[in-house]
């Protein structure tokens, strides 16, 4: 009787308190990531009929039509897009994390605030907002034709480069939050010392700045260049088509393609890109924290 009593004493203490805590979440993994992607890896290996339905029939072929050159074609221009937009976004973002950081009076709160202001609004919006701005008879042609500076409005939509700024635009925050984050807890004291030492600031930047926010850095680049390969609504509003990458073919598959195994497949691909992604990033020091995992 002391044994059983001890058991129950020891299952309301220790035991009852694991589950209600760990339960919920392990269940919602279960139902929301673990069968949705069981159910996507198995979708990839099966067939489509004459009227576009799933067939269970084991297959490969989904996975050979990967390597179609037109194929290839748009898995490179995908990996040039998103990391053109990284480094954008790096060189952009670095500067403003660092004066965020380094701010010390109300404006710093002003400054952070207006990273996290374009959070309040679907980014699909604000990429239409783009459109509506870059167009032919948006509002940057109309003012430079009013002002005389052209005589013909600007061709600026539909272009890679149109691409690559609205994946900028999309990602910026994702890029300044782990810089700000990094800068933040950088020790001033390290500054004065390298300065007093003699070196320069360009010195100072490269060896001691970067050195020490590179975590930093590394979060930022990978929060930045693994959603740049699925935002498939950029490259279709700002790209009209002429920029197709990863996430246009696997919502293409999806939608009007009606090719769930293909589709499927796509997105696998993709998901071990992103594993690959980030065990480099672990490989490199990274704090898996800083990601979110």
């Amino acid at each position: 009787m002391g044994d059983k009593s001890k058991e129950k004493m020891r299952f309301r203490s220790r035991i009852l308190p694991a589950l209600t805590t760990v339960a919920p979440v392990s269940l919602w993994m279960i139902l929301f990531v673990a069968i949705p992607m069981i159910y996507v890896i198995v979708i990839s290996f099966c067939n489509i009929d004459e009227n576009y339905n799933v067939v269970f029939q084991f297959t490969f072929k989904n996975y050979i039509r990967l390597i179609d050159p037109d194929y290839l074609k748009i898995y490179l221009q995908s990996l040039l897009i998103a990391f053109l937009s990284t480094v954008l976004a790096l060189l952009i973002a670095f500067p403003f994390a660092w004066i965020i950081a380094r701010t010390k009076s109300r404006r710093k709160n002003i400054f952070y605030m207006l990273v996290i202001i374009p959070f309040w609004t679907n980014s699909l919006i604000r990429i239409y907002g783009w459109k509506t701005f870059l167009g032919n008879s948006g509002w940057l042609n109309s003012f430079l034709l009013k002002v005389h500076l052209i005589k013909d409005p600007l061709d600026l939509l539909y272009h890679p480069a149109t691409t690559v700024l609205g994946m900028v635009y999309c990602l910026f925050p994702f890029m300044v939050l782990p810089l700000y984050s990094a800068l933040e807890k950088l020790d001033g004291s390290l500054l004065e010392a390298s300065a007093d030492l003699g070196a320069r600031k360009v010195q100072t930047f490269f060896e001691v700045i970067l050195p020490l926010t590179s975590s930093g850095i590394f979060s930022g680049c990978i929060m930045v260049f693994i959603p740049a390969l699925g935002y498939f609504y950029v490259s279709d509003i700002l790209g009209g088509g002429n920029t197709d990458m990863i996430g246009n073919l696997i919502e293409r598959q999806f939608q009007s393609g009606n090719n769930w195994p293909l589709g499927a497949a796509l997105s696998i691909i993709l998901i071990l890109v992103t594993l690959l992604l980030v065990r480099i990033y672990q490989k490199l020091g990274g704090d898996m924290e800083s990601l979110g995992v």
